[in-house]
Parts: structure tokens; C-alpha cells; sequence
């Protein structure tokens, strides 16, 4: 289709009752319509003033109002004593299962607040029927356990947070 057609088909439809038409020919398309009592989008102004009401005009900037309104109240307020803790993340090395412990009918390695130390055994991770240790790389507590015993684990999958101390 070229632009003379394009056009002929646009002053065709401006001219007539026909509010839209659909052309296609030689796997082109061509969609022209018509809406009365609208604007196209390309006319439609970016933005719109709306006049400020004189009062609001000359009132002080809100940051200013801001601050007087706040500095009361946080002189007034005694900051929350901070407690520091960092949490890692242990994660899988491996694609395997995911075990809490050791056999079935066994206990599991770690609970959830547990204290865990350098080399302390957190899980066992089968792939290909080996089974993998994970082992602690740092000392803390086990804040949480983020995978179900069973369950398929990925590479790099998080399966601990632990709180550093």
C-alpha cells in the first residue's frame, strides 16, 4: 500500500456515514476509524494547569511544614534500643534432595534457633544417590529453614538464613 491510497482511503472515510474500515491486501493491513466528538491521541495536551487558590499559593513550602510538625515529635520519642544482627544465607551446592537428617526415623541436624558452629552438619543434599553434608561456614543461630525435608533442591537454591553473632 502506498501513502496516496492510504490517503484516498482516509478523505473516503472523512466524507462518509462510515465510522471505520478494515483493508488488508498483500498481507498488509490497514485499519482506519473515525470517532466523532474526540480528540486524536496526538492532540491531547500533555499536561493540565489547574489554578492555585491564593491561600495555597502563599502558604510555606510542605517540606517547612513538614519539619515543624515532626521535629516535636521525634525530640519527644526515645529511639528503639538496635539490636545488629546479619543473616546468611546458606545455600545449596548441588541439585539433589533435600534432608533434614541423617535416616528417616532420625532426628534432624538443626531446629530452627538452634546455635550451629564452624563445620556443624545443617543438612544432607542427595545427587545420584551420594549423599552430600552441608556444613555450617560460620557460627550463629538458625533463624530460619527455608526448604520442606524431601523436597527437590537447585543449585544455589537458599535452604538456611543463619544469624551471625
Amino acid at each position: 500500500m502506498d501513502l496516496s491510497y492510504i490517503k484516498k482511503v482516509i478523505k473516503l472515510i472523512e466524507k462518509s456515514d462510515v465510522d471505520e474500515i478494515e483493508i488488508e491486501e498483500e498481507g498488509k493491513k490497514l485499519r482506519v476509524a473515525k470517532h466523532k466528538n474526540s480528540q486524536p491521541p496526538s492532540m491531547v495536551p500533555a499536561a493540565y494547569q489547574v489554578p492555585i487558590p491564593t491561600a495555597l499559593a502563599q502558604a510555606p513550602p510542605l517540606a517547612a511544614q513538614e519539619s515543624a510538625v515532626l521535629a516535636p515529635i521525634a525530640s519527644s520519642a526515645q529511639p528503639p534500643a538496635k539490636i545488629e544482627t546479619k543473616m546468611h544465607e546458606v545455600r545449596s551446592p548441588i541439585v539433589g534432595t533435600f534432608y533434614r537428617a541423617p535416616a528417616p526415623d532420625a532426628e534432624p541436624y538443626v531446629e530452627v534457633g538452634q546455635e550451629v558452629s564452624v563445620g556443624s552438619v545443617l543438612c544432607i543434599v542427595e545427587a545420584m544417590k551420594l549423599m552430600n553434608e552441608i556444613e555450617s561456614d560460620l557460627n550463629g543461630r538458625i533463624a530460619q529453614i527455608l526448604v520442606e525435608n524431601g523436597k527437590p533442591v537447585e543449585y544455589n537454591q537458599v535452604l538456611f538464613m543463619i544469624e551471625q553473632r
